[in-house]
């Protein structure tokens, strides 16, 4: 049992490349697939392109933005090059996640398009496949690279494991900048582009959705890979690494039984646990046969991965902790897993109630729909929230009233990130493939079995986005630990309490944050929206032929429209979590740890709100479509568009960014730590 203590770093490497490794196999199976006729290529090489483009120009932008951030951590002699090009990594490598998982999913749409000729099992393959590559590639370049550096630090160059913990920091700040540039760009991208499709396509000239006379059909579908593909895969891998390297920073304070090198084996373990799941997804002929195939290998990894982690928490029992206390904590994380992804599913599932009163509600117009989708965002709050209380303390208390257990149960959960993260790229992959078939005038058999997958798609984008954001709350809470113990390392006293009126200031700013960042970025989609709203309508009136169906529109402006606006939106509020954190803790170190809990427990909720109520909105509408409440073109679903083109940057753009700004803000009042210390200490 002693292997997985002894060779830690080395079992989570091989794991890590066998995560690639299948990822890849998974790619190669995915491109031999049949792609269809010319006609179905021409556009998914319309998608593909201007994905590329958008993506190539965000994150060029985005490196001359890290310039800054690398040269100041590099030269401050209280963090250095180690951290600097620990930075420069997980930039790298979070890049890499989202752009290789999206550009399997624009080749994978017309192949799943193809595959809807011969049925639903078909079609579901080759679109969960094209979802496991993204999935395995954000845990497997995540272990990597936390387990690979950590190893160069301590191999090659010879650090001590405390020293090369603190250098990993740099690269859990690398991957949370991507991250929330990611999500926002992505996001302002995809909604932006949808809203103003649906406005002026459905609502104004009364086309489907998808339609080819759409001038902004190839943006909307750009879109959904930019933002749920690779936005989603940056999120996570940022989400993983930064609690892999939390809960290694909590273990070299317990230097008796490695516990750093605790988490890179549960890693490890839970990859191989993975891979295996991805066999169990198979479609059967029930009527929720496709949901219940995505959670059939959620479940199947989940049972292998306790399974597997008894031999792994055995090799490091005998120091501060006993094996159950270890275990126990391991388990807490599976089951907040398992819970949240219920309860996320039970509040945005078109086969459950609170999708249905919102369709309900959509009968007595638009008002009502929306009083209903808030009312039910809101509520959804409740649970998860209850759930991540009682699992932070359930796993305290297990671990002998130590927040290292609570540092396990987040790394187990955020184990299953690699499935996870699988369900949700489904979406875009599926929805693209339903656009693909109505632009392509595909049989309307294959419409149908698209848009089946499309509804379960929405429904698993809304589970994924509340497991990140139950994941990121947990993980903030580890790295404020870590800010509590880098001020006493420090020389800094500090008493967070609540007669401390600096304190209480943190609080309300902290809290303030999440709703400002939302509001901005909420802003630049309408923003966004109105400039494709304005160009759709250009197209239209300068161009008859284009409604006639005798011309075809110009799908480039509207993408490079969509591009350049994204991109310039998002800037303002990822500074945010990097700017306020700096300018309250040169005030006082007390009212920044007041800021970070503020900001944890408002974006939390906020976060958690807006992706469930969204979500909700969406699949009423689908519901709406399937025929319930008169169906298309009724009131109810005028309506239910309503409730969907509010709920779209709710649930795709601001509450999934809540998820990297909150540990953005906690990263950074961690690595000025030193800077306080000059002014405080």
């Amino acid at each position: 049992m002693d292997f997985f203590n002894d060779h830690a770093v080395a079992f989570a490497l091989v794991c890590a490349g066998i995560a690639v490794l299948f990822g890849l196999y998974l790619t190669y199976w995915l491109l031999k697939q049949p792609q269809g006729n010319e006609r179905m290529r021409e556009i998914s090489g319309a998608v593909q392109e201007g994905a590329a483009a958008y993506l190539q120009k965000q994150y060029t932008w985005i490196a001359v933005v890290a310039i800054l951030p690398i040269l100041l951590i590099g030269f401050y002699n209280a963090l250095g090059w180690g951290a600097a090009f620990g930075f420069v990594i997980g930039a790298v490598l979070s890049s890499a996640a989202g752009f290789i998982g999206m550009n399997v999913a624009v080749r994978s749409n017309l192949r799943t398009a193809e595959a809807a000729r011969e049925g639903v099992a078909p079609a579901f393959k080759v679109a969960f496949r094209a979802g496991s590559v993204t999935g395995l590639l954000v845990v497997g370049l995540g272990l990597f690279g936390v387990a690979g550096y950590y190893w160069l630090l301590t191999g090659a160059l010879g650090n001590s494991p405390e020293s090369a913990v603190t250098d990993l920091i740099g690269l859990a700040f690398g991957g949370s900048l991507i991250s929330v540039f990611a999500r926002l760009g992505g996001g302002i991208f995809t909604k932006a582009a949808d809203v103003g499709a649906d406005l002026v396509g459905k609502i104004e000239a009364g086309i489907p959705e998808d339609d080819p006379r759409n001038p902004a059909v190839i943006a909307d579908n750009v879109g959904d890979n930019v933002g749920d593909c690779a936005g989603m895969a940056a999120d996570l891998f940022e989400t993983y690494a930064v609690t892999t390297v939390a809960v290694m920073l909590l273990g070299t304070a317990y230097p008796a039984g490695d516990l750093w090198l605790y988490p890179l084996a549960l890693g490890g373990m839970a990859i191989l646990a993975s891979v295996i799941g991805t066999f169990f997804a198979r479609v059967g002929s029930g009527p929720n046969s496709i949901i219940n195939a995505l959670y059939m290998s959620v479940v199947v990894a989940t049972l292998l991965s306790a399974i597997g982690f008894i031999p792994v928490t055995q090799a490091f029992d005998g120091g501060r902790f006993t094996f159950w206390q270890l275990y126990g904590s391991a388990l807490v994380g599976l089951a907040i897993t398992f819970l949240l992804v219920a309860i996320t599913e039970f509040y945005t599932g078109s086969r459950w109630s609170p999708v249905k009163k919102i369709a309900s509600a959509s009968t007595t117009g638009h008002a009502t729909n929306i009083i209903a989708g808030l009312a039910k965002g809101m509520e959804a709050t409740t649970l998860p929230v209850i759930v991540i209380a009682g699992g932070v303390i359930a796993a305290y208390e297990i671990a002998g009233g130590n927040i290292y257990g609570i540092g396990v149960a987040v790394m187990a959960q955020l184990s299953m990130a690699g499935l996870i993260v699988a369900l949700d790229a489904v979406g875009p992959v599926t929805d693209n493939a339903g656009g693909i078939a109505e632009m392509a005038h595909m049989p309307e058999s294959v419409r149908t079995i698209t848009d089946q997958l499309d509804a379960v798609g929405n429904t698993t984008k809304a589970v994924t986005k509340g497991y990140a954001i139950g994941s990121a709350g947990l993980a903030a809470l580890i790295l404020f630990d870590e800010y509590t113990r880098g001020l006493v390392d420090a020389g800094i006293e500090t008493v967070f309490s609540l007669d401390d009126p600096y304190v209480i200031a943190g609080l309300f700013i902290g809290g303030m944050m999440p709703f400002l960042f939302a509001a901005l970025a909420m802003t630049a989609v309408g923003r966004v929206g109105g400039e494709v709203v304005e160009e759709v309508r250009r197209q239209f009136a300068a161009d008859p032929g284009i409604m006639a169906g005798t011309s075809r529109p110009d799908y480039s402006l509207a993408v490079g429209i969509v591009t350049t606006s994204a991109l310039k939106g998002m800037m303002l509020p990822a500074a945010i979590p990097v700017v306020l954190p700096i300018a309250v803790g040169i005030i006082s170190p007390e009212m920044l740890g007041g800021l970070l809990i503020g900001t944890i427990v408002t974006g939390l909720f906020l976060a958690i709100s807006m992706t469930s109520g969204g979500g909700a909105w969406d699949n009423a509408k689908k519901l709406i479509e399937e025929g319930a409440h008169g169906g298309k073109g009724s009131d109810a679903h005028a309506a239910s568009i309503t409730g969907d083109t509010v709920g779209d940057p709710y649930k795709d753009t601001a509450g999934p960014a809540i998820n990297p700004m909150i540990k953005i803000a906690n990263i950074v009042a961690i690595l000025i730590i030193p800077l306080l210390a000059s002014i405080h200490g």
